[in-house]
């Protein structure tokens, strides 16, 4: 009885062996993962993805991550090329491209890659001066994601980005940066007063401009119509004149000659044709003696006229 018992207890032991055995010696792996296989110390290989089968008395395994991933590089004080110091961090974007060379030739990437990130750093920073790192940050990225890979390709992994998240340039600095940002926008603010007091001086010279021309055209149009209006009565008196006798312009030439005459001038235009009018004045006169009743004339047989 005893003796089954150890046999019973001998299969469970033997049992549970081989299933711990078995269980070990399957791998599943993702699509971004892969496991780099070794075997009695060698590196034989990165396997995956799906199932792997592996012999646990004599393969060991190490988990290899291929997604991007990201390092936060913290503060970093660097000396620009005119000697000023500023503060610095940024982020590493990076990802692994050979599983084994990530495992086999780098022992802690992450420690590695932040005193490669902070050397690189300093190098980088000392060949720009300081309004160069201010703004270019773009180049300075390019810069320090170009070193990097050049060191970091030898484990296996690749950079991929680099940004630059804060630059904290010297107290005396900013507070040069900050006069010169207010002086900066007080003279925009003057421009731009300056630009609105033109544009106002150039919107009221073209509205006189306008007016003046408005009103050049209607003083225009107002002495044509006068014109015309005059020449409209021109036409319409020598229209009149023509049927009009020789009596009846000399009877008006005498009403003119009466108003000249009461007229306080001391100074008279006699027109020139002052004869042909005496003329037409005599035969007027002796057209009327003859109309008229002898008492009506004066001695000698002159006209009251």
């Amino acid at each position: 009885m005893v003796a089954t018992l150890e046999l019973v207890a001998i299969a469970f032991v033997v049992l549970g062996f081989l299933i711990f055995v078995g269980l070990s010696s399957l791998k599943i792996t993702r699509d971004y993962q892969r496991l780099v296989l070794f075997r009695l110390g060698k590196s034989i290989g990165a396997k995956g993805p799906g199932l792997i089968l592996i012999n646990p008395i004599i393969d060991r395994v190490a988990w290899v991550d291929l997604r991007e991933q990201f390092l936060e590089i913290p503060h970093q004080t660097a000396i620009t090329k005119d000697n000023a110091p500023i503060s610095i961090d940024f982020i590493m974007f990076f990802k692994v491209f050979d599983p084994v060379m990530s495992v086999v030739q780098i022992l802690n990437f992450s420690g590695a890659a932040l005193n490669i990130a902070a050397t690189t750093l300093r190098s980088v920073v000392g060949d720009m001066a300081l309004d160069d790192v201010l703004s270019k940050r773009e180049a300075m990225n390019n810069s320090l994601r170009n070193k990097l890979d050049e060191v970091t390709e030898r484990w296996g992994v690749k950079v991929t980005n680099v940004e630059v998240r804060e630059i904290n340039p010297p107290p005396a600095v900013q507070d040069a940066m900050t006069r010169q940002m207010s002086a900066e926008r007080t003279r925009r603010a003057v421009v731009t007063e300056s630009e609105g007091k033109k544009q106002a001086a150039i919107t009221v010279a073209e509205g006189q401009q306008q007016a003046a021309v408005l009103e050049a055209d209607g003083e225009r149009q107002s002495a044509i119509l006068r014109a015309q209006g005059l020449a409209q009565s021109l036409s319409t008196l020598m229209t009149t004149a023509k049927d009009v006798d020789q009596n009846t312009l000399l009877l008006q030439y005498f009403a003119a000659l009466k108003e000249i005459g009461g007229s306080p001038s001391t100074k008279i235009v006699i027109p020139m044709e002052l004869t042909g009018i005496l003329t037409g004045i005599k035969e007027v006169a002796e057209s009327l003696k003859v109309a008229l009743p002898v008492e009506t004339l004066g001695k000698n047989g002159s006209s009251p006229i």
